[in-house]
């Protein structure tokens, strides 16, 4: 639509002589994209985009819609019919649309007034959601529901959060081991991963995997690494470390700013075609791959008709088949380093706080993982860079950054939340406490701006920013985690690091406004069944104090959704408290055990 109609001089001379026109980025205002997304749903009964939403004056919607195309087409109007209609209505039927108005208004930003529960989501709720997704499950090709096929990251965390709580049973989930190793298998092996350059695209537009929409988001990758890792951690294919690895690698070569800061997308798009940079033909690869050309063919599934619009993507047609033997590896860089001299996709150059949030705890998790030092300066560097150039004097943070601009609008709960989360795991990872004093810091800011006192969880929008018809407050995860999710999870988690109630009571309140749809909609609230699980499990604690690298490692190599470790500069609070030598403490509820000074007791400690 951008192309057929707003730049179009006719349109465009049509929609400037009858409108004030406002264009609006969703990934700088999600507040206001989501508030008219809501009008729109209520008017039309879907939603999508593009979105082109009519209003009053003061806000008020009174029309909206998706695609509309730049003449009648398949039975739709075209855009102009559609302007032409709005400005006879304005017109000759104000009055109506004011009532319209009114009533679509009160259709927006429902979840605001979302009163607090009568219970909290049960304490089996994890294992009740894992129980729904194994329902959903595409048990052939991996991933849940129809094409076209999201790879949703948070529904596997909570499968792989699940397993990993039950890794001390004797009879393990057989049946969640299988969704999680199908889905993150099938999805790695697909076209929807770049198997030269590492990283996702946003979806599939079939059910196999195979044809991607070849846009890369920042936030993707920052959480599809994140589940790779956790899934090599609790079921050891060494397989999925590298996968998780090369995302990783991807973000960091192609999407990272010199300065630290990492960039939102690349396009789907290159020399005006979609997904131009990452085809290839049969006569290319065995013109660059030389001896090793048929084997390439055969490991990436190349044929001379091939597999999209007569070119091919690369893909695995053996599932799960990524460990790569040595002439597939020497063909793979022949191709990658052809492929760089292609034009590449767009780069979407915004910095945006949430997703760089998501970003950062992905390294820090990483790279104390796989204890990877180049990764956790890649994350210092990059939390420097944000608290240099998106984090105001007061704590306030903001939402954008771009280098001929600099940084602008007023962070969402999100932000703050995914960067609660991000320097909660980087002071985890680093053992320096000025990334937990940050986490803090912006703790505080969050509840002070964004807290609801009346019904609980957090608005969108801080107290501080401008007034739109209504406030939103974001409860469902959906491409990424709600600003409610993120925080619930985060605020547990520091909360049990420095002994502040009040993070704790804000994350229930989280909890409490949702209930037990939690358990039953579990690909609307993944990330938030992860925060459930912590609350009803509680927080083991790992205090480690002196100079006992051996423990740190204990303590970081296996992963324990359910655990935060403390190490290196004391930061203040109970978990400190009368704490010292060379030796580690396992504590619940800030009351430790006896302190422990060799890897094998610490290890059985925590098992």
């Amino acid at each position: 639509m951008a192309h057929e109609c707003f730049e179009n001089a006719a349109i465009a001379e049509q929609m400037n002589a009858g409108f004030v026109n406002v264009k609006v980025d969703r990934e700088e205002r999600p507040d206001v994209d989501s508030i008219y997304m809501d009008a729109v749903t209520a008017l039309t009964g879907r939603g999508g985009w593009p979105m082109t939403v009519f209003c009053h004056p003061d806000g008020r919607p009174f029309h909206g819609g998706t695609y509309w195309p730049d003449r009648p087409r398949g039975g739709m109007p075209s855009f102009p019919q559609v302007l032409e209609a709005v400005v006879d209505a304005w017109t000759n039927r104000r009055d109506d649309l004011s009532d319209l108005g009114d009533r679509l208004t009160a259709s927006m930003a429902r979840h605001a007034d979302l009163p607090p529960s009568a219970t909290l989501p049960p304490p089996e709720a994890l294992a009740t959601g894992v129980s729904h997704l194994a329902t959903q499950h595409d048990d052939r090709w991996g991933g849940f529901g129809d094409a076209p096929k999201f790879p949703q990251a948070m529904s596997l965390e909570a499968l792989l959060r699940h397993l990993a709580a039950g890794r001390t049973t004797e009879i393990p989930d057989m049946r969640a081991t299988e969704v999680a190793t199908t889905t993150l298998d099938a999805m790695a092996s697909g076209g929807i991963y770049d198997h030269l350059g590492g990283g996702f695209a946003r979806y599939s537009v079939d059910s196999q995997w195979l044809v991607p929409h070849f846009e890369k988001m920042l936030y993707d990758n920052a959480m599809l690494a994140r589940v790779y890792l956790h899934g090599w951690q609790v079921l050891g294919h060494q397989r999925w470390l590298q996968v998780a690895t090369e995302t990783i690698d991807y973000v960091l070569t192609d999407l990272r700013h010199p300065a630290g800061g990492f960039f939102s997308a690349e396009d789907a798009d290159s020399e005006g075609a979609e997904g131009t940079f990452y085809l290839w033909s049969e006569a290319e690869i065995r013109a660059l791959c030389d001896k090793d050309a048929e084997a390439a063919l055969e490991w990436y599934g190349v044929s001379a008709d091939g597999n999209f619009e007569g070119s091919n993507i690369l893909h695995r047609p053996v599932r799960g088949g990524l460990q790569r033997p040595e002439a597939i590896q020497r063909a793979r860089q022949a191709l990658a380093a052809q492929r760089e001299k292609r034009i590449r996709p767009g780069l979407d150059d915004k910095v945006l706080t949430e997703w760089n949030g998501l970003m950062l705890a992905t390294l820090a998790e990483a790279a104390m993982a796989v204890g990877r030092e180049d990764w956790l300066e890649v994350a210092r560097t990059n939390a420097d860079f944000l608290c240099r150039t998106l984090r105001r004097e007061d704590g306030r943070w903001l939402r954008a950054w771009q280098a001929d601009g600099g940084a602008h609008t007023l962070g969402y709960a999100a932000d703050h939340a995914a960067m609660i989360d991000g320097l909660t795991r980087l002071g985890e990872a680093s053992g320096e406490s000025r990334w937990t004093a940050l986490a803090v810091s912006t703790a505080d800011v969050m509840l002070d701006l964004f807290l609801d006192e009346a019904h609980g969880g957090f608005f969108s929008t801080g107290n501080d920013a401008e007034t739109l018809v209504r406030r939103p407050k974001d409860l469902l995860d959906n491409a990424h985690p709600s600003a409610n999710s993120l925080a619930a999870l985060a605020l547990l988690r520091l909360g049990s690091l420095v002994g502040d109630a009040r993070y704790t009571e804000a994350a229930e309140s989280v909890l409490q406004l949702l209930g037990e749809q939690v358990a039953n909609h579990p690909t609307a609230f993944g990330h938030l069944l992860g925060a459930t699980d912590l609350f009803h499990s509680g927080i083991t604690a790992v205090v480690v104090t002196g100079n006992r690298p051996d423990l740190v490692a204990v303590a970081a190599g296996t992963w324990r959704p359910n655990t935060v470790l403390a190490w290196g500069e004391p930061f203040g609070g109970p978990l400190w408290a009368g704490r010292s030598g060379d030796q580690a403490w396992v504590c619940r509820d800030f009351t430790c055990r006896s302190p422990i000074s060799d890897t094998e007791a610490l290890t059985r400690e925590l098992s």
